[in-house]
């Protein structure tokens, strides 16, 4: 059943909703004005009665009772006696006759032994007949009333208060007469109903499910790989809302993509130089082995350094996107590890002339992972290796600003442009339309920088002018 309710279109599921709900509407109407109306007309007059009857009862020794039973019978539009318990006339107020009344005396037998009230409904022929029933007459008697519009209801209400007794007598509205007329009206209505419900059905489906199909189809093509897809969904809030968020899924898609051969394509490339350059010395070394030197080696080590740093850095990268690293929180002394990783990288760099100044206001602790830090703060200063001026000078700070640690790493290189600032971040951003591969790294190791900072809960950023270089810094 439910494979069947799925393939049913959602304007065809929305309009089957909203018309069942107008056929359902339409089926209440029915019942209470044709079938309940009659049972709800009793209900009201015989509530309406005794209202008036103990606001009689409640004036019954008063000596303006005679023009307080005048008033309300005339609002009323009914015939009330007072009588005694034998059934003798005190007050009586009548507006209209009637053609047959049964007599005080039997009201009043009927009333005592229903709990000092009772009550009928009959027609004007049979309330001439003394039968103090509830009920309204026989099958035939009833029969006959729906079958002649003419008959008129009569209602008979009694109540007993002390020795005296209350007799209201009214002549009611035939209710079959209203029904048939409620009925012939219905039909018409019904008709007009349904119409207008079925069309109104129809629009308001097309009008919700368009824009819905307009969204499915455009994702169909965003699911075949067409990432410059874009949603227009529009007509209400959600659909809007569903658009935006889809436009912005296909966006990062499409950068996504292009990401992935941008660095299939920069790995690619990093592989194959390193590799050819192996394979070159490794088969000179095997041709001639009398001549092999220092150069040789050191150019094979180096190489192989370049490919097991890369192959690292991809799998950093990737192991922090898929969130499978975890961090070690301790508390450790941050000013203590920089100094420690800068020292290291100092006695590599300093026969190329390379200087590294660490500019630092006492010892700073922190709440963070100190090996991830340790690699992130290292990426930054390979980074400012890499693109250093000519003076080849380097300057690392370390600062308390209110509760955070900043750390920043400043080269004279060339610096970069405002438009390229916010893509720096990217893995194998390319600069100028054109891939500027680094003295050392891997082209990934601001992605490393910044993913590691976000773990942490702090913020990173950069500085930059064209010829003035570049100020890379994060806060913890």
């Amino acid at each position: 059943m439910n494979k069947i309710l799925n393939k049913i279109r959602l304007k065809w599921r929305v309009f089957g909703f909203l018309l069942g709900f107008c056929i359902l509407l339409l089926i209440i109407l029915w019942l209470f004005q044709i079938t309940l109306l009659s049972g709800f007309y009793r209900r009201i007059r015989i509530a309406e009665t005794r209202n008036y009857a103990a606001t009689i009862v409640e004036y019954l020794h008063d000596d303006d009772i005679r023009e307080i039973v005048s008033e309300l019978s005339e609002d009323g539009d009914f015939t009330a006696d007072i009588v005694d318990l034998e059934g003798r006339s005190l007050i009586r107020i009548q507006r209209q006759s009637l053609h047959e009344v049964q007599t005080n005396l039997t009201l009043i037998n009927a009333a005592q032994a229903n709990d000092r009230e009772y009550y009928r409904f009959g027609t004007l022929a049979q309330s001439a007949r003394n039968r103090p029933e509830r009920q309204t007459g026989s099958r035939d008697n009833r029969s006959r009333q729906r079958n002649n519009p003419a008959t008129l209801e009569s209602f008979t209400y009694v109540r007993l208060a002390g020795d005296r007794a209350v007799i209201i007598n009214a002549v009611v509205s035939p209710v079959y007469a209203i029904t048939a007329t409620l009925r012939y009206q219905l039909y018409v209505i019904s008709g007009i109903m349904f119409a207008l419900a079925a069309i109104l059905a129809i629009t308001i489906a097309k009008r919700i499910s368009k824009p819905i199909e307009e969204i499915n189809r455009s994702a169909m093509k965003l699911a075949d790989g067409q990432y410059d897809t874009r949603f227009t969904g529009k007509g209400f809030y959600e659909i809007v809302g569903l658009s935006e968020t889809l436009n912005t899924a296909a966006f990062e898609l499409g950068r996504t993509e292009a990401l992935r051969r941008e660095l299939l394509a920069n790995v690619s490339h990093d592989l194959r130089t390193p590799i050819a350059l192996i394979y070159s010395y490794a088969e000179m070394m095997h041709d001639f082995p009398e001549d092999i030197t220092k150069e040789q080696t050191e150019v094979i080590m180096e190489e192989t350094g370049r490919l097991t740093s890369l192959l690292n850095d991809v799998l950093d990268i990737s192991k922090l996107e898929a969130g499978m690293e975890e961090l070690n929180i301790t508390r450790y002394n941050l000013t203590e590890s920089l100094g420690e990783t800068i020292d290291r990288l100092r006695e590599l760099l300093v026969k190329q002339g390379y200087e590294i100044d660490f500019k630092f206001n006492g010892e700073i602790f922190v709440d963070a992972d100190e090996t991830k830090i340790d690699r992130a703060f290292y990426n930054l200063l390979v980074n400012a290796v890499n693109f250093a001026g000519d003076d080849r000078k380097i300057l690392v700070e370390l600062s308390k600003e209110n509760s955070a640690a900043k750390v920043s790493v400043t080269d004279r290189g060339e610096g970069i442009s405002e438009e390229e600032l916010p893509f720096i971040w990217d893995r194998y951003y390319k600069s100028g339309k054109a891939h500027k591969r680094p003295v050392t790294g891997t082209g990934l190791g601001l992605s490393i920088v910044k993913k590691i900072i976000q773990m942490h809960g702090g913020s990173c950023g950069v500085t930059s002018c064209i010829g003035e270089g570049s100020t890379f810094w994060f806060e913890l």
